[in-house]
């Protein structure tokens, strides 16, 4: 290895916003899901639920870009929450067009669900901070996710 080569490998390994990025997330999200275990939903699921609740409805070409979850895995959670009874399709004109609506069964998981989440919040605000949490909420603002 040159000594030019392993200062461009520090250099990467040592600022990477993106592998840190990817970091924090993965911690985050184990975070949520080891708090959300003990509902059978993953904290994807849950954005899902939660989205679904606030729009009555979803369409899986609206609420993969929305959430940033690409096919294979939108309709592989979609599958699932229709097998475990929280959504149901909505049929359309269009056949492709696929749209689910939160059946009462999701509902009810969903207000359970939500103080196990509030937790799972509260911890992950603690670990990024508030210039952290301000961060991601200006950022998600500005790509079109947000209250």
């Amino acid at each position: 290895m040159t000594d030019e080569t392993k200062k461009l490998a520090a250099e990467a390994i040592g600022s990477c916003l993106a592998t840190r990025l990817r970091l924090a997330t993965r911690v985050v999200t184990k975070l949520y899901d080891a708090a959300l275990r003990p509902f059978g939903v993953t904290v994807s699921q849950l954005a899902l639920l939660a989205v679904a609740a606030d729009r009555g409805a979803i369409r899986q070409f609206e609420v993969g870009p929305l959430l940033q979850l690409d096919d294979s895995t939108l309709s592989r959670n979609l599958d699932r929450m229709r097998t475990n009874g929280w959504l149901e399709k909505v049929e359309e004109e269009d056949a492709r067009v696929h749209t689910h609506r939160l059946t009462e069964s999701g509902r009810g998981l969903f207000e359970r669900v939500m103080p196990a989440w509030r937790g799972a919040q509260a911890r992950a605000n603690e670990l990024l901070g508030e210039a952290g949490v301000q961060a991601l909420n200006r950022f998600a603002s500005e790509n079109g996710f947000g209250s």
